[in-house]
Formats: structure tokens, sequence, C-alpha cells
């Protein structure tokens, strides 16, 4: 677990792949670079962060939130809150509520679905929740 300035608690799954961007040392991370495994997000209060992925942009809108990076697609889950996710290659956006995700493939559209309790259940089981 990264306790960071301005609110931001990042819970990083073993062996995560993960960089944390700030404009200056001791400054509030803006980002977080994310190509392997998983993290969940705890930003209090919301401000302007996102966690970028090979296949997505998760832009915060709210609070607690789950990104999942795997070979060939990223996977976007709110917990509470809101977050704006848009593909990295193609258009559109979406943004998801509580209980809502999104799974991101390159050349697919976004579709926001409200995710069954099991998913949500083995996503967060790997942060210990």
């Amino acid at each position: 677990m990264i306790r960071c300035p301005g609110g931001l608690v990042i819970e990083a799954e073993a062996a995560a792949a993960i960089t944390i961007r700030a404009p200056a040392a001791g400054a509030a991370p803006t980002s977080v670079a994310l190509s392997g495994r998983a993290v969940l997000i705890d930003l209090t209060p919301p401000r302007s962060f996102q966690i970028q992925t090979p296949h997505a942009i998760a832009s915060v809108r709210g609070t607690i939130y789950a990104v999942d990076v795997e070979a060939g697609a990223t996977a976007v889950f709110v917990s509470r809150g809101a977050v704006q996710v848009a593909a990295r290659q193609g258009s559109g956006t979406v943004t998801l509520g509580p209980g809502e995700g999104v799974d991101v493939r390159p050349g697919e559209p976004l579709v926001v679905r409200r995710w069954p309790q099991e998913r949500v259940a083995r996503l967060l089981a790997r942060f210990g929740q």
C-alpha cells in the first residue's frame, strides 16, 4: 500500500508494474502508469488523477476504483464515485458509476456493465477485501 500526498492511497497487487508520476518531488501524484496486474485506488477528496494502461485511460471522477491489466485488455471497476474511461486506441469514452465496470480491448466498443458480485469479489479479494 502506498500513501501519497493529496489523499491518494494506491494498493498495488503483488508484482504489479506501476510508475507513479508527480509534477515535482513531494507533490501529489497526477497519474500512475500500470502495465501489468492490478491496482486499487482510493482518492479522497476527488481531484484530477489518471491511471494509464496500454489499453485505456481511467480518469477519476470519484473515489474508489480498481484497474486490472492483462495481455489483451484492461478492466476498470468502480466501487464508489465515478470514473471516466477512454480507449487509448479508437474512440469512445464512458463514465462508470458504483458497481459498474468496462473491459477495454483494442478495436472493440466500450460497453458499461453492472458487474456480477462474483467478478467483483474475485477482483477485490486480490486486495484482501
